[in-house]
């Protein structure tokens, strides 16, 4: 963490009087007409230039004033990724004010939580849903209603030299966001993010090699349909905007594919069950005959390929050959244009990672949280190491703890945990660095992750287990939706599956099982129990016998955001063990 006053690390500089909305200011400054967001219209999809853009922001800025919001007062933002999210986002630092992210999936109480928390004055939502949740709020702003066209009205006669004297009196370690940790374990934690903090992100990963060159230039189109309440995906907005790239916003994720096929971006961030989606789709479309053959030959050569320092021209022309078969198919799935695509929030299998970049989507994957301000390390263009999550981005450094946690300090890591005084002290040690929480190693500079320090499993014999890499592994198989490793002080390592609903649905057709028939229904069926075991098995073969997984057991339902799942799906150990209790004491009482 750096104190306020001390130099930034080579390679970046961050004034001490900078603040995020600096960037968008130059870019308005020097390039008014660039085109920097796209609003979805029934036309297709319509430019906003960056003049229109910071004119909307001023008005509801502007807004914000006459309705007595102060600097420094807090102002929530519960809605689905939109273009008025960001709007608002602006607006509020534009005040002076500090925004407060709510996952627009948060139940009434967690919103009110956060809402009480964080002191919020007022608050934007979109929807009925969320306009309920936000009830707390003094104020609370439609997005979806005339709401903010009136509070464009009330700034209508405020003096507009209001706005630069509120930006001369923000310096760069003033609190920019509150962000609350999703939260899978415990209380969610406001994070307390400064205007350094994300300047320091922005700048360091467009700083970083072949980022600005390559992923985000002005010619480059961005897709977020990550809630922008997650830090990755506001990241990545701010990343675009410093760029001059231009960025759309889509709220509804059953309307993915349409949207990916007219905006048809150029780079997509998102979290690896997006990709390992991508993948199953293809697998599932293609079948279990001809077609199913052909997408697993496919598969193997855009492995082998991706592995390969040096690919021959045999394994050449065999993708060159399935590129026309299945890889330009895979591709149009995300619009056809798609170049480069970021990943992180949870570990991507490097099986997957080689097959997508084998098919021409280069997977830059990082690692970073919400206290680090999104990524701390990163793959970038001609220097990606698959299986790891990259190397530190300019500014950032890490370091491996003598008991292998992972360490970071850099300008990007956060100020202090919200009204929590004590845990903020137990983040950090005495050298300054952040505990992540999270086990690793480094070598050639590139960081491994190799899960949390808390899914660590100690088994009655005394055998230490990292439960996320067999969760990841296994999540890879077409047919398992999540997993969750237990035998924390138990004989033996053994798996709860949550199934693909639509993976299953397909599986019963290709096995004649009854249509009706529910994952319930089938649980214990031989066909399927089989299916699931060669993927146990497979698991199995890299590691020691007192490693191996002895039993699993198959849950009768997915996991649902908001119970098992935070919203950026993230697993809750805690609540799966919890809720499914039963299902783990039958695992170890009885043999199949």
């Amino acid at each position: 963490m750096t104190a306020p006053g001390e130099p930034e690390p080579a390679g970046l500089s961050i004034g001490d009087s900078a603040a995020i909305t600096d960037d968008l200011a130059e870019l308005t400054a020097r390039e008014p007409g660039r085109v920097l967001f796209c609003r979805e219209t029934g036309e297709g999809w319509t430019g906003v230039t960056a003049a229109e853009f910071s004119a909307e922001v001023r008005a509801l800025a502007l807004g914000l004033v006459a309705a007595g919001v102060r600097p420094g007062d807090r102002v929530a933002l519960m809605a689905a990724t939109s273009y008025e999210w960001t709007l608002c986002d602006y607006a509020i630092w534009t005040a002076g004010a500090v925004s407060v992210p709510v996952y627009d999936t948060a139940s009434g109480d967690q919103a009110d939580r956060i809402l009480r928390d964080s002191g919020a004055v007022a608050a934007f939502a979109l929807g009925d849903k969320c306009a309920q949740a936000m009830s707390g709020a003094d104020r609370v702003w439609r997005m979806d209603g005339q709401d903010l066209a009136v509070l464009r009205a009330g700034g209508a006669s405020v003096d507009p030299a209001v706005l630069p004297a509120r930006r001369d009196t923000i310096v760069a370690d003033d609190p920019a966001t509150i962000v609350y940790t999703s939260g899978t374990t415990g209380r969610p934690k406001g994070c307390v993010l400064t205007h350094r903090n994300l300047l320091a992100e922005v700048h360091g990963t467009l700083a970083a090699p072949g980022i600005s060159e390559a992923v985000l230039t002005p010619g480059s189109s961005v897709l977020l349909f990550l809630p922008l309440a997650h830090i990755l995906t506001r990241v990545v907005l701010l990343a675009a905007v410093r760029a001059g790239a231009r960025t759309g916003h889509l709220g509804d994720l059953a309307r993915l594919p349409d949207a990916l096929g007219s905006f048809r971006p150029t780079a997509v961030a998102a979290v690896p069950r997006f990709f390992e989606k991508l993948r199953d789709t293809a697998e599932r479309e293609a079948g279990h005959g001809f077609a199913g053959r052909v997408f697993r030959a496919a598969e193997r050569t855009a492995v082998s390929w991706s592995e390969a320092e040096r690919p021959g021209p045999v394994l050449s022309v065999r993708r060159f050959f399935f590129d026309l078969l299945v890889f330009r198919r895979l591709r149009a799935a995300l619009g056809g244009r798609v170049e480069y695509a970021v990943s992180g929030g949870a570990p991507l299998a490097p099986r997957l990672a080689h097959f997508l970049r084998g098919a021409g989507i280069r997977i830059l994957e990082g690692y970073g949280l919400t206290e680090t301000t999104a990524g701390v390390t990163l793959n970038v263009p001609g220097a990606q190491r698959i299986g790891t999550v990259g190397q530190p981005i300019p500014g950032a450094e890490v370091r491996i703890a003598a008991d292998g946690e992972i360490l970071v300090r850099g300008p990007a890591v956060f100020a202090r945990y919200w009204r929590a005084e004590a845990e903020t002290a137990e983040a950090f040690d005495a050298g300054g660095w952040f505990r992540t929480g999270d086990l690793g190693s480094v070598q050639d500079g590139f960081l491994t992750v190799s899960g949390r320090k808390k899914d660590l499993l100690v088994t009655a014999n005394g055998k230490n287990i990292a439960a996320a890499w067999f969760e990841d592994t296994l999540r890879a198989h077409w047919l398992i939706d999540q997993c969750v490793v237990t035998g924390d002080r138990l004989p033996f390592v053994g798996a709860l599956l949550a199934l693909d609903t639509a993976a299953f649905a397909e599986w019963k057709l290709d096995r004649a099982k009854p249509p009706e028939a529910t994952v319930a229904d089938l649980r214990d069926d031989g066909d399927l129990l089989a299916v699931l075991q060669e993927a146990v098995d497979d698991v199995n073969a890299t590691v020691s016998h007192a490693e191996a997984i002895k039993r699993f057991r198959v849950l009768a339902a997915e996991f649902e955001v908001g119970d098992e799942l935070t919203p950026t799906l993230k697993v809750r150990r805690s609540r799966v063990l919890e809720k499914y209790a039963d299902e783990v004491a039958a695992l170890y009482a009885a043999r199949r």
